[in-house]
């Protein structure tokens, strides 16, 4: 008995010296702050589905803006579900949009020329107290009575002639706003008239390749989108840019480089910061550049509406 407990003690004896020499023979280990994980990649963007589009005559619609019929066709033919409405049954087909959205959440564009153009502005209003997003608004001269564009509206572009008195509607956004908004004043070129305003192929072609954008367009922060405001010169080819950015000037930059570095008319930069076409600019300080939300194709489309008989109305 007495042996075995020998036996036990000598064993813990080796045992204690073993551990004490590999403590020895063992570096002490250093403390190490452990990396922060990487952020997880953003999601993958997945593609909107195809955007539902609604459009509205004026007054007299049938005769007066046959333009908003044809463009209606053009984007049904590029495989887009639209239609066209009196803007008398306003609300009615609000609501109606609204219920479809709820039941299959889809891109809603909204477009009409004069009371036409102040019913998107309705619908919009209707749709924001539901929370409900308004991808893309276009007015075309729309009435002078038309609202302001509320907060739910993402991209919002005006076409009129601020001389009209069946239009002339120069809408504005609510305090706040923080979308795309552009708006482009045409009272200068002689050839438009309020019955031909919502009639260019040019315009339609531009709208339909903007359409065809929006559900390719990843969700993204509006806080760099400058509202842009043009009085389009007289003769002047249209370009629907939709807002704009601010650029740094850098040393030996001019507006006139600026402008054809980012391929936009000299005197878009004039109107956008209040400056002529010649002056002379600081390395350091911002000029504001209209853009397009996606890249403009390489052969940017422009193009004046056609000429009317009819006098200005």
């Amino acid at each position: 008995m007495i042996h075995s407990r020998r036996l036990l003690a000598l064993a813990a004896i080796v045992l204690l010296a073993l551990s004490s020499g590999t403590a020895a023979a063992s570096p002490p280990k250093s403390k190490t702050t452990a990396a922060a994980p990487a952020a997880p990649p953003p999601p993958p963007f997945e593609p909107l589905p195809p955007p539902k589009i609604y459009l509205f005559r004026g007054a007299m619609g049938p005769i007066f803006s046959t333009g908003m019929d044809r463009l209606e066709e053009k984007l049904t033919k590029a495989g887009f579900s639209a239609n066209v409405y009196e803007f008398t049954i306003c609300r009615w087909i609000g609501d109606r949009a609204i219920s479809s959205y709820k039941e299959s959440p889809a891109p809603i564009v909204l477009m009409g020329h004069s009371m036409g153009g102040l019913c998107s502005i309705v619908i919009s209003e209707m749709a924001a107290k539901e929370n409900i997003p308004i991808s893309l608004v276009i007015a075309i001269d729309p009435a002078q009575a038309t609202g302001d564009v509320p907060l739910n509206v993402e991209r919002f572009i005006n076409i009129f002639l601020s001389d009209s008195v069946l239009g002339g509607g120069d809408v504005v956004a609510v305090p706040g706003f923080r979308g795309h908004y552009a708006s482009y004043d045409l009272k200068q070129n002689a050839r438009v008239t309020h019955i031909n305003i919502e009639k260019s192929d040019d315009i339609h072609r531009q709208i339909v390749e903007m359409v065809t954008q929006l559900p390719r367009i990843p969700p993204q922060t509006q806080a760099d989108a400058v509202p842009l405001r043009y009085l389009v010169p007289a003769d002047t080819l249209v370009e629907l840019w939709d807002s704009g950015v601010r650029v740094p000037v850098r040393r030996g930059d001019t507006m006139e480089s600026i402008a054809a570095a980012n391929r936009v008319p000299l005197w878009t930069l004039a109107q956008s910061n209040s400056l002529p076409e010649n002056a002379q600019l600081t390395p350091g300080q911002t000029i504001i550049v209209p853009r397009h939300l996606t890249p403009p194709e390489p052969a940017a489309a422009m193009a004046t509406p056609p000429a009317s008989p009819a006098a200005r109305r």
